[in-house]
């Protein structure tokens, strides 16, 4: 039936809903000073692949927790697939899968056993004492999700015996097992090898493109935020950038082109001699707007070693906003 929906909701010629709608969301723990999450408000499309950064304790995990029912907001309304958090937290819970940063596994169980057991608790099969006896489908999609992170060797090993990295692949596994409608992934891919980082990401793409997952990820690898179709950066509780990751861009950090020459005096000189705005002793960066680039570089005589481009990322961008929301002065 949940298939069924989200089916006819793909289709619509109507907007759908928003996946996740926050609204003045407040929290504040005892004896502290400033609250962990100070009134923020923003909402995430149905099928959308939203990105939370910020520096440690900027209010990213507490922001998850309170969205996930697994810690309670001081004020605020939070709306998590068409639910509302404070009165329908159990169907909230239904419609979410999580993935935290601090594992929460079983270690005297197997893996296969610690996702047996999830998969039950979740309604999704009835219980089985054993594997063998599990329906075809979980073990279809146990052997699909193990294949995936690379851990269908293991799985039926006691997790007592697995690496870290391979505590947090089990628990990928077992966040995507009931098909969440919204996953949230709190730093999901720490400890994880450049392997299962590339094949996770390329099996949340096809799922998002099969089933419309909405996807909440906060992580310190902001490469991966760069295919986020959008982001917000928190510091200190609130949000101090929200856009595209194109327009946060566009909005902080400017492309500008690098040079440099064996011979500084002259190239210093001369860049003054043109009025060629320009920052460093060398290597020189060339304030100039982008459709005077080439002219300014065909004015200059003095040979160059380097000429370089500097197409600004998503890191260029955060590492500015985080410098200005602190009162720093963010160069480079």
């Amino acid at each position: 039936l949940r298939e069924r929906e989200r089916s006819r909701a793909l289709t619509s010629t109507s907007p759908p809903a928003p996946a996740i709608e926050v609204l003045n969301l407040v929290k504040r723990y005892q004896k502290a000073e400033t609250n962990a999450v100070d009134d923020i408000s923003f909402e995430v499309g149905s099928g959308e692949f939203f990105a939370l950064l910020g520096p440690n304790g900027a209010g990213k995990t507490t922001t998850i927790s309170i969205l996930t029912t697994m810690l309670s907001p001081t004020s605020g309304t939070v709306r998590i697939a068409g639910h509302d958090l404070d009165r329908e937290p159990s169907e909230v819970r239904r419609r979410v899968g999580i993935i935290f940063q601090r594992p929460s596994l079983d270690l005297n169980l197997t893996g296969e056993e610690n996702v047996r057991f999830h998969s039950i608790l979740y309604g999704l099969y009835p219980f089985r004492p054993t594997f063998r006896l599990m329906p075809g489908a979980y073990r279809r999609q146990l052997a699909d999700l193990a294949s995936v992170v690379e851990l269908d060797g293991d799985i039926f090993k006691p997790v007592k015996a697995y690496s870290g990295g391979m505590r947090r692949k089990l628990e990928i596994i077992r966040s995507l097992m009931h098909h969440p409608e919204v996953l949230f992934l709190d730093e999901p891919t720490v400890g994880l090898d450049p392997a299962s980082r590339r094949n996770l990401w390329q099996y949340l793409g096809e799922e998002r493109a099969r089933t419309g997952t909405t996807v909440l990820l906060t992580t310190h690898y902001l490469d991966e935020a760069e295919g986020a179709d959008r982001v917000a950066i928190l510091n200190r509780g609130t949000i101090v950038s929200l856009g595209t990751p194109d327009t946060v861009k566009a909005a902080l950090v400017h492309h500008y082109v690098l040079v440099d020459s064996e011979d500084r005096v002259r190239l210093d000189r001369e860049l003054r001699a043109l009025d060629i705005p320009f920052s460093g002793e060398g290597p020189y960066r060339l304030q100039v707007e982008d459709h005077d680039t080439h002219a300014a570089l065909r004015a200059i005589s003095t040979p160059l070693t380097l000429v370089r481009t500097h197409t600004p990322s998503l890191e260029d961008a955060y590492l500015e906003v985080i410098g200005r929301s602190e009162g720093e002065e963010v160069t480079g």
